[in-house]
């Protein structure tokens, strides 16, 4: 598995306590985000190198940078249709542009002036932003804020055929590593290396309202 680990007590430490932060596992040129699918379509992606098969591009597809939320949102690998943890590195300058085209899923959290601007961005918009509680390693919510994106249309044409640099299987860790949590608990749980990840241009942190 080609993503560094650390353990998470070691992590969490480091971390914001709270805040709106991308959370994310990258480095000078890459950055790696986290879905979860059912066997059928990971093995197609892991297969190719891209996504297709049984997979939907009719339908909005979310990406997280931050694999706690993935653990939340799957259970570990555990909830029907999403026992399939994939690792998928993109270039940063894709993901920012992702970040810079994004409208918020909720008016109140848009930053816009009138909710008539908000649906209208809305309805022009491939890429829509979503922020939700970053979750502990058993699943309760924390006060910092974990982003989320979902793609559709061309952006997710994009995302799925051609933007993959890199599909990783983490279906394997992830079973350990809850396997782990269960039995040895949190201070023997070890994670993706992740830092707080700042877009290149400073202005989308602005527009996002990153803390």
């Amino acid at each position: 598995m080609n993503i560094e680990t650390e353990l998470y007590v070691d992590q969490v430490a480091r971390w914001p306590p709270e805040g709106k932060h991308i959370l994310a596992h990258h480095d000078a040129e890459t950055i790696v985000v986290y879905q979860a699918y059912r066997p059928s379509i990971g093995a197609h992606v892991l297969k190719h190198g891209a996504f297709g098969g049984e997979f939907s591009y009719a339908r909005m597809s979310w990406i997280k940078p931050n694999f706690l939320w993935m653990m939340y949102r799957s259970g570990w690998g555990t909830k029907e249709g999403q026992e399939v943890v994939l690792g998928l590195r993109l270039r940063r300058h894709f993901f920012d542009g992702l970040l810079a085209q994004a409208v918020a899923s909720a008016f109140a959290s848009s930053g816009l002036t009138s909710h008539d601007e908000w649906a209208a961005a809305v309805s022009k918009s491939e890429v829509r932003l979503q922020w939700d509680p970053d979750h502990d390693p058993h699943g309760a919510p924390v006060p910092r804020r974990a982003i989320q994106l979902g793609l559709r249309g061309s952006a997710l044409d994009d995302f799925g055929k051609r933007r993959l640099l890199e599909v990783i299987d983490m279906t394997e860790f992830v079973t350990t590593q809850r396997l782990a949590l269960q039995h040895a608990g949190v201070p023997e749980l070890r994670t993706p290396t992740e830092r707080t990840y700042s877009p290149s241009n400073p202005s989308i942190a602005q527009r996002l309202g990153l803390d």
